[in-house]
């Protein structure tokens, strides 16, 4: 007969939980008994009963990763397993939140069978007096990430076991909820030990202490603790287009947002300038706000809704980075920007009419110049240097002052049109975004010219009142002051 693992649950409490047939199994095995931990009031109950046990509590104490641990356990129950069957207890239920069990599960050398054992969910619901149907969610205190968190349900940490873990879990908590917020932490829930114990999150850690038996419980948090949340912001974009909701945002289409779109990337960019973090934050909201918008209107006409928008783009992100999601190599970002546009050309499923189609229409000139010289440059429609961009630059200008000679205005504006589209060239050789640089040379003026206006004031003039000498002096000034 093969080898197997018979895995026993031991129950949430104490030895009077655990059923009859698994206790006279346990009290006639004539081996040792393996165990996660004996760190259980049953295992105290069954050692008096002359039950002999080796447990696996020194392995916590030698790794600093939970999962090495468990990997750890589950290794040397293998290794014993193929010399002769085995029996390995754990706490509660061995299909709850046991990592142990899972790993065995997973291998094919030995058979393993899950032999019982009484979760305490049960006596947590009736102890907590919740109802999981409300919404529940089940967290292991030893493997969690925060983004995965659910505060809009009952929320119970697991696992709790030690001060290191229960400050890990205050430490996630504190970035969503106040450090007065009230938790429970629960003790062998349904044993004749069982205690509960009402704490701010903060004291979590140092209040009281935590064992093999512990859980936290998180009450769900009202909404208004959930404004810097995805879900929220959802919510409170569906209120205001929906029945009761705002007149304004009812009655936005796409086409009425299309203005609000430019003026808010337009702003990102001065807050950008202006290295002001929290007008970054304030602007990325405005832009956050417009895709929104459109989402609901879209979902509001059954056509799309925001998990769409989220998903194309996601998809996008992994299918255009194969040397991040996949086995493709890309060491240098020229590489990267090569394997970018061969998929984009692969998602378009044909060739466009013009290499230089896909440019937005409504870009601003000089950044459309650039990118129509961008798409040009990559089939090699360029100079080899940077010489005989200068050169064209000045025949530009030369032809500029002939049609200004020959007083041709129709002439001069296609003229000046082409000298801007040389200096965009330039711009792009140097790796500098031409809209950009000018933006901050018309920010550099207005600032100059405040300084000017400023400055005459503070004289009791007006700005006709100034000559250009007193202007440009001025100008000076704030020049050397910058």
């Amino acid at each position: 007969m093969a080898n197997r693992i018979e895995v026993i649950g031991l129950g949430a409490g104490d030895i009077n939980q655990l059923p009859l047939g698994i206790y006279k199994k346990l009290t006639s095995h004539k081996q040792s008994v393996y165990t996660r931990t004996t760190d259980h009031p049953v295992i105290d109950s069954l050692k008096q009963e002359g039950v002999s046990f080796e447990a696996f509590d020194y392995y916590y104490e030698n790794n600093n990763q939970f999962k090495d641990v468990y990997v750890k356990i589950v290794e040397e129950l293998l290794e014993q397993a193929r010399n002769s069957s085995i029996i390995y207890t754990i706490p509660g239920h061995p299909m709850l939140a046991e990592k142990t069990v899972q790993l065995l599960l997973e291998q094919n050398d030995i058979s393993v069978e899950i032999v019982g054992g009484q979760s305490y969910l049960d006596d947590l619901f009736t102890t907590l007096k919740i109802d999981p149907i409300d919404g529940f969610q089940f967290v292991d205190g030893t493997s969690f990430n925060r983004n995965q968190l659910d505060y809009r349900s009952h929320l119970v940490f697991c696992q709790v076991y030690d001060a290191f873990i229960a400050s890990n879990v205050k430490l996630a908590l504190l970035e969503d909820l106040p450090p007065d917020y009230l938790i429970k932490v629960v003790e062998a829930a349904g044993s004749t030990s069982e205690t509960i114990t009402t704490i701010p999150l903060e004291d979590l850690d140092h209040a009281l202490e935590v064992g093999n038996l512990t859980s936290v419980y998180v009450p769900p948090a009202p909404s208004g603790m959930l404004n810097h949340t995805f879900n929220r912001l959802r919510e409170v974009i569906s209120t205001l287009r929906g029945p009761g909701g705002c007149p304004w945002d009812q009655a936005q289409t796409h086409e009425t947002l299309r203005e609000y779109a430019i003026e808010e990337v337009y702003e990102l960019i001065d807050a950008i300038d202006e290295q002001d973090d929290e007008g970054i934050i304030e602007e990325l909201g405005d832009i956050l706000l417009q895709v929104m918008l459109h989402s609901q209107i879209g979902e509001d006409n059954g056509y799309f809704m925001i998990d769409d928008v989220i998903q194309s783009i996601t998809d996008k992100m992994i299918h255009r980075h194969p040397h991040v999601f996949s086995d493709t190599k890309a060491d240098t970002v020229s590489e990267v920007y090569k394997t970018w546009e061969t998929i984009k050309q692969e998602e378009k499923g044909h060739a466009r009419p013009s290499y230089l189609d896909g440019v937005p229409k409504h870009f601003p000139s000089l950044s459309k110049a650039s990118e129509l010289q961008e798409k040009a440059a990559k089939v090699g429609f360029e100079w080899d240097n940077l010489e005989p961009v200068w050169q064209k630059l000045e025949e530009e200008i030369a032809e500029v002052k002939e049609a200004i000679d020959n007083k041709d205005d129709s002439e001069i504006e296609k003229e000046f049109g082409d000298v801007l589209f040389v200096i965009a060239n330039l711009a792009r050789y140097y790796k500098i975004n031409a809209e950009v640089a000018l933006n901050q040379t018309n920010q550099k003026f207005m600032s100059r010219f405040r300084y000017i206006e400023e400055k005459l004031a503070d004289e009791g003039k007006q700005l006709a009142d100034a000559s250009l000498e007193e202007m440009d002096n001025y100008w000076n000034q704030a020049k050397r002051k910058e």
